[in-house]
C-alpha cells in the first residue's frame, strides 16, 4: 500500500523537526561539553530511576558504552549508580543535585532557542500540537538493534 500525501507529509514534518531540534540540543550540549546521547540521558533521569540494561536497551546502547558515558557524568557530579531497591542485583542512575540543576538551566536553553519557532504559534495552536505528538511519541519506538559490522 503506497502512503497518501497527509502520510508523507507528517513523515517530512516530523523528519525535518528532528532535525531542527536535534541541531539546537547539539550546539547546546557542545556549549556544556555534552554530547547529543549525554543529553538524552539526562533527560531520561530527570524524572525516572531507570535501571543500567533498560536506559541502554532504551537508548539503542551495548551496556559498555552507557557504562563509559555514565562514568563520565558521575565524575562530572551529575549522575549517579545505586543497587535497585527492588533489586539489589540491578543497578540503577540516579540525577543528583547539580545533574538537576543544569537539566533545569539545559532546558531553559532549549526553549529559549526554540521559541522562534514555537512562537509562530498561539497557545492553542502550541496545545494542540502538543496534544497531536503524544500518540505519537508515546510509547517511544524501540531502539533498532546495532548492526553487526563487517570486517
Amino acid at each position: 500500500m503506497a502512503p497518501d500525501d497527509s502520510e508523507e507529509a507528517l513523515i517530512d514534518g516530523l523528519v525535518r523537526s528532528a532535525f531542527q531540534v536535534m541541531s539546537v540540543l547539539t550546539r547546546i550540549g557542545a556549549e556544556h561539553d555534552l554530547s547529543l546521547t549525554q543529553l538524552r540521558v539526562l533527560g531520561i533521569v530527570r524524572d525516572r530511576r531507570p535501571r543500567m540494561s533498560d536506559l541502554a536497551a532504551f537508548l539503542g546502547l551495548d551496556k559498555s558504552t552507557l557504562s563509559g558515558l555514565i562514568d563520565r557524568a558521575e565524575r562530572r557530579g551529575l549522575l549517579a549508580r545505586h543497587a535497585s531497591p527492588e533489586d539489589k542485583r540491578a543497578v540503577v542512575v540516579l540525577i543528583t543535585d547539580a545533574g538537576r540543576d543544569l537539566t533545569q538551566r539545559l532546558y531553559e536553553e532549549v526553549r529559549e532557542a526554540l521559541a522562534p519557532a514555537t512562537g509562530r504559534l498561539d497557545a492553542q495552536q502550541r496545545q494542540q500540537l502538543a496534544h497531536l505528538l503524544e500518540p505519537v511519541l508515546t510509547p517511544p519506538l524501540p531502539a533498532a538493534p546495532r548492526p553487526a559490522t563487517r570486517r
